[in-house]
């Protein structure tokens, strides 16, 4: 499949069939945020897998109950103080966010469905995954096979989104 093709088919799935992931399949996903690019090469990310029942629910009560209800939740710590700073953006966000695209970029790939999710109760997330006080939870996507297929949503033109030498 052309990349093109992947991004174009991605969406954000809330509904799944309760069939399990497969471990090649996680593992494929996985290497492929691996392999983002982050700050300094600092690679801040850690990446929890959740297929416990009990787990995933109690990490749903963070604010987003249905995603209990996917096979697998994965989650992205980041140690912020592993990358720089550059004023006052952190760069941990940045390159979460790159691996986290990686890694729903690949999902798609496989036929997976994801939807990135970046509004939780980050304290109750913690304590239902045991992160440490140091580590931050930044993002968690549920994964499984699709059980709806949303429709694509509209996108800006490019030429609404671009400029050439100035603003």
């Amino acid at each position: 499949m052309d990349f093109i093709d992947v991004i174009t088919k991605r969406r954000s799935i809330r509904k799944y069939k309760p069939d399990m992931v497969s471990d090649e399949d996680i593992e494929y996903i996985l290497e492929c945020a691996r392999l983002a690019p982050s700050w300094a090469n600092s690679q801040c990310w850690k990446f929890i897998v959740v297929k416990d029942q009990k787990v995933k629910e109690n990490l749903a009560s963070a604010g987003n109950s249905w995603i209990a209800n996917a096979p697998v939740i994965i989650v992205a710590c980041a140690d912020p103080s592993k990358p720089g700073t550059k004023g006052d953006q952190p760069y941990y966000m940045l390159d979460i966010g790159i691996a986290m695209e990686h890694l729903i970029l690949a999902a798609a790939d496989r036929g997976l469905g994801t939807c990135w999710i970046g509004a939780f109760d980050e304290s109750v997330a913690k304590k239902a995954l045991g992160v440490p006080d140091n580590i931050r939870v930044v993002a968690s996507t549920p994964l499984g096979y699709p059980d709806e297929s949303p429709a694509q949503r509209p996108r800006k033109a490019l030429k609404d989104i671009m400029s050439i030498d100035k603003y």
